[in-house]
């Protein structure tokens, strides 16, 4: 296994605002990208390494093929289409199921045995394909999750309160989607609770619930006014693929296997976890109130719901 080496299957917005962001931010050895259409995935290589010139180090990019996944140290999936107008999540679903398993026996035809990040929507059940696909441990089949809904959250609250983001330590948990949920009693400005912050500071409580709404809404938005979002998950991918390669154990709100932790199992969401060279190391099992253990169950039905209608049976075909 090459440390630092990440292949990229899939070279759409998503993939490559992902790619622009390792190639300024540097931390990354070699970059491969593996797309169907390959005079594209040519064209980004070309596009990218011209701008090697002014990175922060040396980067090996190239257009490649799944052969090369044999030795990388982290596989990114981006591929899959898009939801289009009138489709519904599960039919959105359903065609991706087909696309990540197909893309999964690829990369596991070469003798892969590093860590599968899955960006594909919808994450949380794209990721529980790839994981049952691909027979890797559960720990090496990360989903994006909540990454970004964490941070959208992070800089909406630094926004109301005036603090850096960086301080603000508050996690959405639940499905990549409406269901999701933030358990305010374990989230913190600094050290201090946020709760308190809003008392101390005679800000409405109601305005949590707003906040988490705006960032559940925030999508939509910006789909409405630019037709997609790519920046901010590209970004959430380069920080999630770091912690990986750079054996952090950060705490990341990633999509990850659950095992009875939470009254769950058998189930990909979004709960923080430890991110380290082995993917997940552990989950931070946070101890819910019954209203926001209520949220999580509901979240959690509405991905095992979609499942049993048609993906289980995607799975299992031969």
């Amino acid at each position: 296994m090459k440390k630092g080496k990440v292949v990229l299957v899939g070279t759409g917005f998503v993939g490559m605002s992902m790619a622009y962001s390792m190639l300024n931010r540097g931390g990354i050895q070699e970059l491969i990208l593996i797309d169907i259409d390959k005079d594209k995935t040519i064209g980004e290589e070309m596009d990218l390494s011209h701008g090697l010139p002014y990175a922060p180090q040396k980067m090996i990019i190239r257009a490649g093929d799944y052969d090369e996944c044999k030795d990388a140290q982290v596989v990114v999936i981006t591929a899959g289409i898009a939801q289009k107008p009138g489709q519904t999540r599960l039919e959105l679903a359903e065609v991706n199921a087909k696309i990540m398993k197909s893309v999964t026996q690829s990369i596991m035809a070469s003798g892969f045995d590093g860590i599968i990040v899955v960006a594909s929507n919808p994450v949380d059940l794209m990721a529980y394909v790839v994981a049952e696909v691909s027979g890797l441990p559960k720990n090496q089949v990360i989903g994006s999750g909540t990454v970004l809904d964490t941070a959208r959250l992070r800089y909406i609250v630094g926004q109301y309160l005036k603090v850096s983001s960086k301080n603000v330590h508050a996690y959405i948990m639940g499905e990549h989607g409406d269901s999701s949920f933030v358990p305010w009693e374990h989230c913190y400005i600094g050290c201090k609770k946020i709760t308190d912050v809003m008392k101390d500071n005679h800000h409405p409580m109601e305005k949590l619930t707003k906040m988490h709404e705006e960032v559940v809404n925030s999508a939509y938005e910006i789909i409405e006014k630019k037709k997609a979002t790519y920046y901010g998950i590209g970004m959430a991918l380069n920080r999630l693929v770091r912690a990986i390669i750079n054996d952090e154990n950060s705490i990341l709100t990633v999509s990850t296997y659950l095992d009875n932790q939470y009254g769950q199992e058998d189930i990909y969401i979004g709960v923080p976890a430890i991110i380290n060279k082995n993917g997940v190391r552990e989950l931070l099992n946070l101890e819910l109130n019954e209203k926001d253990q209520e949220k999580l169950d509901n979240s959690c039905k509405v991905i095992k719901d979609m499942r049993e209608q048609s993906i289980d049976k995607i799975i299992e075909e031969k």
